[in-house]
Order: structure tokens, then C-alpha cells, then sequence
């Protein structure tokens, strides 16, 4: 992430929720020879469980020779990232962003010094990104101050800021806040990261790399392409063999997957 912002590129950092979308994200990656980081939640963990759900991504970019990282996306816990680090997981996010001040440094500063023996990546967030269920109208933007202050006393190695995205669907067209980014991104050392990438315009986010980001999240695409499709398909058909009804729906993750690595990624 260090080399991509230093050279105002980015890393896509997308989630997969079972073998298929798995497989889709990774087709995609592999046809334009493209890294990918792969992230699982803990919602995606309870539903695979730890280790198949690890063993899955390590074993799919190996099987699709893709340069890859599996990354714990928005860990809620201490235990949790000890977990996956104990599994071995390249990186892992805990997100505090909804404690106190206060209390997000010294949550992150403790998954740092857990994760340093391991060699592993510590991403953090400071600001309000709405979650899904959220209200999207609370203003929590990142303050360049506290970013800076945040990144000197937690050692965090990536950041993910508040600068106008949020989880899940848009009503409306987001707006990122370009000039906030800017000021961040002068304030800190530490590569920056943009959460609730999904239904941004792609022109923003190939700003926002220029100004700085370097890792953009896609998550509630991957699943709703998924689940259109196969929805889709199903009311199509009787058929019953999962084999036939899924890779459509395989491959339209694949087409969205390309899609963002074009028109994001690979743009100069």
C-alpha cells in the first residue's frame, strides 16, 4: 500500500461471503493479472467458520495464481483480531470508530502491539462511515488533527478516513470530500483507505487515489450483483443442480470485478 500511494495507485480490497464469489472476484484478478486484497468479516467468519474460510481464499489464489492478502474487514474486537492473526491472516482491521476518541487509540494501539509479532498490517478507522442500518446524514467527517494525532500515538499502519462514503446503497450520488483528503493525507504518513466504495462514480474514486487513497474497499456489489443474478436465473428455471444455477451468477462477479480494475485500478 506504501508503493501504490507513493505512486498515486491503489489496491482493490474486496469481499468474498462463500466459494462463489470467491471465484468470481479471483477470475477476475486472475484475467487482468491484477492483486487483490480478499476480506472476510465477522459475519462471514461465523457463517464458514475461521479456518475453512481462511484456507478457502489461500487456497483459491494459489489454485488462480493471484498475488493476494486475506484481511479481516472491520473487526469489532481485540479477541477477534487475535483470532485471525493466531490463523494467520496478513492483516486485520479493528474498527473502534464508534468508541470515544480516547478509547479507539488505546483499543487500536493494543491490536498493534498484538499484531507485531506476527509481521502482520493493523488497519484502524476514525470518523463516521455509516454502517448498513445506519443513518447516512450524521456528519463525523475525519478532522486532519486527529487523524495525525491517531496515527503517532496507535502506530497504525493504514487508515481508513471518513470523507463522505458510507456502507451499503446510495439514494443519492456521494460526494468525496477531495479537499479534506488532501489535508489528511499532508497530516499523516500512513496509507489511506476508503470504505463504502460500492456505487461510487468511478471518476471520484480515480481522484481520490491521486489524492492519496490507496485502498478501496467493494463489498455491497459483490453481493447484491451475486444475488440479482441468481435471483434471476432461478425464476427462469426448475432447475435444481447448484452447479448449473450459480456460475452465472459466478460471473457476473467476475464482469463487476473487471469492471472496477478497469475503470478504477488500471486507469492512468
Amino acid at each position: 500500500m506504501q508503493l501504490a500511494q507513493s505512486r498515486k495507485r491503489a489496491l482493490l480490497a474486496i469481499n468474498y461471503y462463500n466459494a462463489e464469489t470467491l471465484k468470481g472476484v479471483l477470475l477476475a484478478a486472475s484475467t487482468l493479472n491484477a492483486p487483490v486484497i480478499l476480506q472476510l468479516t465477522r459475519s462471514s467468519i461465523e457463517y464458514l467458520g475461521l479456518d475453512p474460510a481462511l484456507q478457502m481464499g489461500r487456497t483459491a489464489l494459489v489454485h488462480y495464481g493471484v498475488k493476494g492478502w486475506i484481511h479481516l474487514d472491520h473487526g469489532d474486537s481485540v479477541d477477534l483480531a487475535r483470532r485471525c492473526l493466531d490463523a494467520g491472516f496478513d492483516s486485520v482491521m479493528i474498527d473502534a470508530s464508534e468508541k470515544p476518541f480516547d478509547d479507539n487509540i488505546r483499543t487500536t494501539a493494543e491490536v498493534v502491539r498484538i499484531a507485531e509479532p506476527y509481521h502482520a498490517n493493523v488497519e484502524a478507522e476514525l470518523g463516521y462511515v455509516a454502517k448498513l442500518g445506519q443513518s447516512k446524514k450524521k456528519n463525523g467527517f475525519t478532522r486532519p488533527g486527529e487523524a495525525k494525532r491517531f496515527t503517532d500515538s496507535t502506530g497504525v499502519d493504514a487508515l481508513a478516513i471518513a470523507i463522505g462514503t458510507s456502507h451499503g446503497f446510495y439514494r443519492e450520488e456521494p460526494k468525496i470530500d477531495l479537499e479534506r483528503l488532501a489535508a489528511i493525507r499532508a497530516a499523516v504518513p500512513v496509507p489511506l483507505v476508503l470504505h463504502g466504495a460500492s456505487g461510487v462514480p468511478s471518476g471520484q474514486l480515480r481522484t481520490a487515489i491521486r489524492e492519496g487513497i490507496c485502498k478501496i474497499n467493494i463489498a455491497t456489489e459483490v453481493k447484491n450483483t451475486f444475488m440479482k443474478t441468481l435471483k434471476t436465473s432461478l425464476s427462469q428455471t426448475e432447475e435444481i443442480d447448484l452447479r448449473k444455477v450459480f456460475p452465472p451468477a459466478v460471473e457476473a462477479v467476475r464482469d463487476l470485478v473487471i469492471e472496477k480494475y478497469k475503470t478504477i485500478i488500471l486507469q492512468p
